[in-house]
């Protein structure tokens, strides 16, 4: 019995795998290919369909070796604004934190304007690295002026200065605002902001003439020489003004002799503190009426530049008097410590992207009015945004340079990053309905 049943197990695992296995799927139908053209590939539309995982099937033409120029450019293609709009559109832009706009001056070998700049022609650099433009704009920004007038200038010189400062307002448009700072021991406010073409800017610089310095001369053997004498009586007991003797006016101490206040680094902080809080959407602009001659400030000159650089002001400047004439200012290269600075007033123009023009005589310091102001009207706006983290508070060195030859850029070295306020869009408010009119 046992047998029979092991027999019948083991007949029936014969005959199980006897039994044919399962036949398996036919391929999937292709598509079917159209002609195909050597280096294009097929025409049928099934050919770059996306596969089956979802990713698209890779072409058949390979991409050019090197993409043209033109094409490059068209990538980074700035926006740019309608004839005047530039300024608004710029300023909109210039809400980001990151936003950077850096105005500049194209002139030929000859000193003349270069109109017809494009952005193309135009590559600028920050901290080695080019950056590519946002905003393109040639429209001039409204400015604000804070003017600074040197009193402190020798009695000839301001003499000069006071017979071309009639011809000042004729320099500034109806939509400028100037405000007019002197300074001669210390910056004074004469006005705050006007109207460029206002009868009080007029009235105001008319008030601003002074007679200026007279100069201290001695003759040797005379006063220096015998001291100090009250009423013709004895000579005064007070220190000798001569440090070597009575008989040696060579041996001057530097403590005794008394010394000229020039300060000008006072002057263009004040007028740099003013100009802070104007309007972002008009240029900020300090000009400088002096012979750079800087002594007895309390701001130091590179704390001066970085404020300046920070709040995007820039300085032009009209050099006069012995300062002006070659060889006479020679002095400025080798300053000593503790001597007077012949001429400051380039250090400032040369950081922030304005100009100093040198004139000593009474009609070139009018001619200097208006070429001070053309330049400042056909400037040159590119925008871009940086790479760089704002929140650092470090210094960026830009370059700005033009694609054509025996062409002279005048830019701003760097800048300072600014705590810029990024202010969200401003909602639509929904239309109040006109009191006038009665509701229906």
């Amino acid at each position: 019995m046992a047998g029979a049943l092991a027999l019948s197990v083991l007949t029936l695992q014969e005959a199980k795998a006897q039994q044919p296995s399962a036949i398996p799927d036919a391929p999937k139908p292709q598509p079917v290919l159209g002609p195909v053209t050597p280096g294009v590939g097929s025409t049928s539309s099934s050919s770059t369909a996306p596969a089956d995982d979802g990713e698209q099937a890779p072409g058949t033409s390979l991409p050019s070796s090197k993409p043209a120029q033109e094409d490059v450019d068209k990538d980074f293609a700035p926006e740019l604004p309608s004839i005047g709009q530039g300024p608004s559109r710029t300023f909109t832009i210039g809400l980001q934190a990151n936003f950077v706009d850096v105005p500049f001056t194209v002139k030929d070998s000859k000193g003349n304007l270069v109109p017809g700049i494009t952005w193309r022609d135009v590559h600028v650099y920050e901290n080695g690295l080019r950056v590519h433009p946002a905003v393109f704009t040639v429209d001039p920004f409204p400015l604000s002026v804070a003017l600074v007038i040197d009193q402190s200038l020798p009695y000839d010189t301001m003499t000069r200065v006071n017979n071309a400062l009639n011809a000042l307002p004729t320099a500034f448009a109806a939509s400028d605002e100037v405000s007019v700072w002197t300074y001669n021991n210390g910056p004074k406010l004469q006005t705050p902001f006007t109207g460029g073409q206002s009868p009080r800017l007029a009235a105001v610089i008319e008030r601003s003439k002074a007679t200026g310095r007279e100069p201290m001369y001695y003759n040797a053997g005379e006063a220096l020489s015998n001291g100090i004498r009250i009423n013709g009586g004895a000579q005064d007991n007070l220190t000798p003004l001569t440090a070597g003797g009575a008989g040696s006016p060579q041996g001057l101490s530097q403590q005794q002799v008394p010394r000229e206040a020039h300060t000008l680094n006072d002057a263009i902080l004040a007028a740099a503190v003013s100009l802070s809080h104007v309007d972002e959407k008009r240029f900020r602009v300090i000009y400088v009426i002096s012979d750079g001659k800087e002594f007895g400030s309390v701001a130091k000159t590179k704390d001066v530049i970085k404020y300046l650089q920070r709040n995007k002001i820039a300085v032009f400047g009209t050099l006069t008097g012995d300062s002006s004439v070659e060889g006479l200012g020679f002095l400025e290269h080798i300053h000593l410590p503790l001597t007077m600075h012949d001429n400051l007033l380039k250090a400032y123009t040369d950081a922030t992207g304005g100009a100093t023009y040198a004139e000593y005589r009474t009609h070139g310091i009018e001619v200097s009015f208006g070429k001070i102001t053309e330049q400042v009207r056909s400037q040159y706006t590119f925008g871009y945004y940086s790479r760089e983290p704002f929140i650092d508070g470090k210094y960026r060195k830009l370059e700005v340079r033009v694609l054509r030859p025996n062409l002279q850029v005048i830019a701003k070295a760097g800048y300072y990053p600014t705590a810029q306020i990024v202010r969200p869009p401003t909602p639509v408010e929904a239309a109040k309905p006109d009191p006038a009119t009665p509701p229906q």
